[in-house]
């Protein structure tokens, strides 16, 4: 299963610059698919009759949900990565183990992502949603709209201002780490030893049952609920084990350009190439100031190390991120309609189409390639001095705010413009 794959990060106080939590995540997914950033403002739900629509199934509303900023495949609900107006992050991974997964549909791990976003205004309280989500309606469905069968359950890394926490799940068992200080990662394996701040309460009981604990040695999460003994996890040569002696490697000034070097680099495999990509990016700096704003950072397209990461803020009235959104069909998707369809509808949002042509370029003239990564650099290191600007002034333009994303997406779509057709 190691093809697909994501990385996700997160970087807590002494570990990082100016005393903030930095998140960050690369969504390795099938190579053609589309993913978007779309927000989602909060709103009221007065009619708690009505049930809510996820990817597959059909459940009970809240009523309030909260504004989210969202990086999802374009054809489903959930999303892969996001954050909330309350400066809650989360990310998901794809994970085996010994527990059977379920192609029966069911919430996708990715939906789940979006509830807890939705739903919460703390990384814990996070935790919480998703947690009593899957012991409601379970885990499981199709997680590509391509005709392959492809299902898993899910891990998580869920950050806030103060703290994070990794949750990670098999079938309806699970298992939550607290994380207060230092660095984490989590990639496409369960990785919570014996530290477990919260457990599903039949976790340890159902483990004795298939024989996988004998109940009198010390419970080891990953190394019961999967084939990894905990000293190969450490050891091996996988993307765990890169990302975490990157993370080490800067230990003590991790700042959010760190991290998108992280999500860039490509000798470890967290920049992913092949079949199975780096699709999107994220990257998230989490002030424990509560004064200061929480800066979201987005590609909307694949390959960091050729997109520019582009800030979003929370601020009452954004406009809508038009160039990263996919376009919507009224009549039903064909995919779904009949699964033996074999032509996808085209979900090329502006931003990636122009990304896609001008990657053509970078491939065939090294002149123009040198040109327009220069200016995509640029563009990003301004956009990083004034988010900069913003943390340490605490002065935030709320009139600019409201168009920071969509300005920024508007000039990486220029500097493509500009190369491919000249």
């Amino acid at each position: 299963m190691e093809p697909c794959s994501c990385d996700t990060f997160v970087a807590l106080p002494p570990a990082t610059f100016d005393n903030r939590i930095i998140f960050g995540k690369n969504s390795d997914r099938l190579s053609d698919e589309v993913q978007e950033v779309v927000y989602f403002p909060a709103a009221v739900h007065d009619n708690l009759g009505e049930h809510l629509k996820c990817t597959y199934i059909e459940i009970d509303q809240v009523p309030e949900t909260y504004a989210v900023v969202l990086s999802r495949p374009a054809w489903l609900w959930g999303a892969e990565m996001g954050a909330n107006e309350h400066g809650v992050c989360i990310g998901n991974e794809a994970v085996w183990g010994r527990e059977e997964v379920s192609t029966e549909e069911a919430l996708l791990g990715m939906d789940l992502v979006r509830l807890g976003l939705e739903r919460a205004d703390t990384a814990e309280k996070a935790l919480n949603v998703i947690v009593d989500l899957l012991e409601k309606y379970g885990q499981g469905g199709n997680c590509t709209e391509d005709t392959m069968a492809f299902s898993y359950h899910n891990s998580f890394l869920i950050a806030d201002r103060n703290e994070a926490w990794i949750l990670e799940t098999a079938g309806k068992y699970w298992a939550a780490e607290k994380v207060q200080e230092g660095v984490r990662n989590i990639s496409n394996q369960l990785s919570i030893t014996t530290k477990i701040d919260q457990e599903h309460p039949g976790m340890r009981n159902y483990a004795k049952q298939k024989g996988w604990w004998d109940g009198k040695k010390e419970f080891d999460f990953a190394a019961t609920y999967s084939y990894l003994d905990t000293a190969t996890m450490m050891t091996s040569s996988g993307r765990y084990c890169e990302g975490y002696k990157l993370l080490n490697k800067h230990r003590g000034n991790i700042t959010f350009a760190t991290m998108m070097e992280i999500l860039r680099d490509k000798p470890s495999g967290i920049n992913m190439e092949g079949e199975f990509l780096t699709t999107a990016s994220m990257v998230s700096i989490l002030p424990q100031d509560s004064n200061l704003p929480c800066i979201h950072f987005f590609t909307g397209t694949p390959d960091p190390e050729r997109s520019v990461f582009k800030p979003f803020i929370f601020v009452p009235h954004i406009s809508q991120l038009l160039d990263t959104s996919s376009p919507t069909f009224e009549f039903e998707d064909p995919l779904k309609k009949n699964p033996g369809f074999k032509i996808k509808p085209d979900r090329r949002h502006p931003l990636y189409q122009n990304h896609q042509q001008a990657l053509e370029v970078i491939e065939n003239n090294e002149e123009k390639a040198k040109t327009m990564l220069d200016n995509m650099r640029k563009l990003e290191e301004e956009l990083f001095k004034e988010m900069e600007s913003i943390l340490q002034n605490k002065h935030l333009d709320v009139d600019k705010i409201i168009n920071l994303f969509p300005q920024c997406t508007k000039d990486e779509i220029r500097i493509y413009k500009s190369n491919i057709g000249s």
